[in-house]
């Protein structure tokens, strides 16, 4: 039997393989540019445009950095990629994800090895720092709900925990086009390279 097609041509000419990903084939560009055409919540979320996974991302980072003010450059980083495979296999709510099953875990931990490798980071974040950043993206995530999402506090709350208020206080949802927002990444991604 013939083996289905399983790359994807990326607008830099790359040719990824999401089965076999190398970090040869994964650029920066290609990311910043899928992220932010990326609808976090279904898009399912309010505002002119869609709060894009790009848009997340950088929050996530900058929640990550208050919360961990000393953290070595790199796990900021790590943080900024933090859902960076979803620039080709999309944003799934928990829901789907947990219905999808392994494959799609299996997915992502491979396409995020190959980021991470590419990027200078080990290709597995340590526990610890996983940790940190995940507890930046439940904020992240509470803030999303709650701002723009139609979640009650109560609701966010239960699916997310009680966020830091000094740290609800001090971040803020943004909504913008997407070219404004692969910029950003970009040029964020830039700025953390430059110092590690």
């Amino acid at each position: 039997m013939k083996q289905p097609r399983a790359w994807q041509r990326m607008l830099s000419g790359r040719r990824l393989d999401l089965l076999d990903p190398t970090p040869m084939d994964i650029e920066i560009e290609d990311i910043a540019h899928g992220l932010a055409f990326v609808a976090r919540w279904n898009g399912q979320t309010m505002g002119d445009f869609a709060y894009s996974v790009a848009e997340h991302s950088l929050l996530v980072e900058n929640i990550f950095t208050r919360l961990n003010p000393n953290t070595p450059i790199k796990w900021r980083l790590a943080a900024l990629l933090h859902d960076a495979p979803e620039y080709v296999i999309g944003d799934m709510i928990s829901p789907v994800k947990a219905a999808v099953g392994p494959g799609y875990e299996t997915l992502d931990d491979r396409l995020m090895a190959a980021i991470h490798i590419r990027f200078g980071l080990p290709s597995q974040v340590p526990i610890i720092i996983k940790k940190q950043i995940k507890k930046a993206d439940k904020i992240s995530a509470w803030l999303e709900a709650v701002k723009i999402a139609g979640f009650t506090t109560a609701e966010a709350d239960k699916f997310f925990g009680k966020p830091d208020p000094n740290i609800v206080r001090i971040v803020e949802i943004r909504l913008r086009a997407p070219i404004e927002v692969r910029n950003d990444f970009t040029r964020r991604h830039k700025e953390l390279l430059d110092y590690i």
